[in-house]
């Protein structure tokens, strides 16, 4: 981490305001609360637990929600988003080494909403974590959404998904039903 990143986190994004080392005796009270411990003394016990290196002390602030939660809501796209989000998808397939990929995850995770991620990937004959790390991908472009068992498709990827099966958008400038103008 360093001054001026952003981390997506559960709450939102955070922006590192600064990090710095410090030596365990500069330690309050009052930091070790505002890292969740209720004492300094409960800190210091989980940092001896922990293997050798320096302590940092990362200040931090809330910069805002996490984008992908917008995005994944933003189900009426232009033909020009639509055409823009399936050349990612296309790349996405051409680069990864499993070939035509996203449709087929897209696909499996709108037949099986709520799934454990090691039952999909077993459908697909892939190991747990490469699954994980392609469905990654996919939220990214806000098209899937994690639940607290398995995932499910956006209001975006429903729209993607079900305008774009069969179909290659880039070689046609006509819009779409159910697409706004451009």
């Amino acid at each position: 981490m360093r001054a001026g990143g952003r981390q997506r986190t559960t709450v939102g994004v955070v922006e590192i305001d600064g990090v710095q080392v410090v030596d365990e005796s500069d330690i309050t009270d009052g930091d070790a609360r505002r890292a969740g411990y209720p004492s300094r003394a409960e800190l210091l016990a989980d940092l001896a637990g922990r293997s050798t290196g320096a302590v940092h002390r990362i200040e931090l602030h809330l910069a805002g929600p996490d984008p992908r939660l917008r995005l994944r809501e933003q189900a009426n796209l232009t033909h020009g988003e639509l055409v823009q989000v399936r050349e990612r998808l296309a790349r996405m397939d051409r680069t990864s080494g499993k070939d035509a990929w996203t449709n087929e995850v897209l696909c499996l995770i709108r037949d099986h909403p709520a799934v454990r991620a090691p039952d999909l990937a077993g459908q697909l004959g892939w190991d747990t974590p490469t699954f994980k790390r392609y469905v990654r991908k996919l939220k990214e472009l806000g098209l899937t959404e994690s639940l607290a068992t398995g995932y499910r498709l956006s209001p975006r990827g429903r729209t993607v998904l079900g305008l774009s099966l069969g179909r290659d958008l880039a070689e046609t400038s006509e819009p779409t039903s159910g697409l706004r103008e451009d």
